[in-house]
């Protein structure tokens, strides 16, 4: 498994549902406690589908339990709304 860069709230969201299991949280989200372990510590990045159905366990929004930490990258001659795309043009 590797590791990741970002963060989670899986734990305190856990520990503010009184106080609900990693068992009981893989039931509800269909994959083996240890899995829940390995994400809730950051050694795994879960699926985009696991990770809404975590959100869903919780009643939250899926930015209310996962972190990723925002490159900055300063790139001169593009504005707000330009994209630059793989070949260098720019397009709005």
């Amino acid at each position: 498994m590797k590791p990741t860069r970002g963060t989670n709230n899986i734990r305190a969201l856990r520990f503010a549902r009184d106080e609900m299991t990693q068992a009981e949280l893989a039931d509800r989200i269909g994959v083996t406690r240890q899995t829940v372990i390995a994400i809730e510590q950051g050694r795994y990045s879960p699926s985009l589908e696991m990770a809404f159905r975590i959100a869903h366990a919780f009643g939250v929004r899926l930015d209310d339990v996962f972190h990723y930490p925002r490159r900055r990258r300063h790139r001169e001659g593009c504005r707000a709304g330009q994209v630059r795309p793989a070949g260098g043009t720019r397009t709005t």
